[in-house]
C-alpha cells in the first residue's frame, strides 16, 4: 500500500462515513483503520489523479456546511450532516453528484466489506459460487 490516502481528512471521511452508513458511529479505532484499509486498497489500483480527487471531494463536502451554517461538515449534528448529504446528492452538477456517488460507494464497501459485518449478515460467501447452494 502506499501512503496512506484518508489520513490527511481522516475526521472528515469518518463524519461522512457515520453519516452515510449510521452503524459506523459504533466502530472503534481498530475497526475504523480496517475500514480505511479496504479503501485505500481498493484505491491503490486507481491513478493518481483520482485519488486526489477523492480527497479534494471530501475536504470540499467538509467546508460545504460553513455557507449555510457557518460551521465545517464534523462540527455539525447528525440532522444537518444528513441534510447537507441530501443536498449533494441531489446537486444539479453532475459532476459533484458523481463525486457523491462515489465517495459513498467506497464507504459501504469498507463498512460491509470487513469480515466481521459480513458474518454478521449472514453473508456466507463461497468460491463455488452458486454451485455451493446445489
Amino acid at each position: 500500500m502506499s501512503t496512506p490516502l484518508l489520513a490527511p481528512v481522516r475526521p472528515a471521511f469518518r463524519a461522512l462515513a457515520e453519516t452515510i452508513v449510521p452503524e459506523a458511529a459504533t466502530l472503534d479505532d481498530p475497526r475504523w483503520r480496517e475500514v480505511e484499509a479496504i479503501i485505500e486498497r481498493a484505491l491503490d489500483a486507481r491513478p493518481p489523479a483520482m485519488r486526489r480527487q477523492l480527497v479534494l471531494f471530501i475536504r470540499v463536502l467538509q467546508l460545504i456546511p460553513l455557507v449555510r451554517f457557518g460551521t465545517p461538515f464534523t462540527r455539525l449534528d447528525p440532522a444537518r450532516r444528513a441534510r447537507v448529504l441530501a443536498g449533494v446528492q441531489r446537486s444539479p452538477l453532475l459532476l459533484v453528484r458523481r463525486g457523491f456517488w462515489g465517495l459513498r460507494t467506497l464507504v459501504f464497501m469498507g463498512y460491509y466489506a470487513r469480515p466481521e459485518q459480513g458474518a454478521a449478515l449472514g453473508y456466507r460467501a463461497d468460491p463455488r459460487g452458486w454451485e455451493a447452494r446445489r
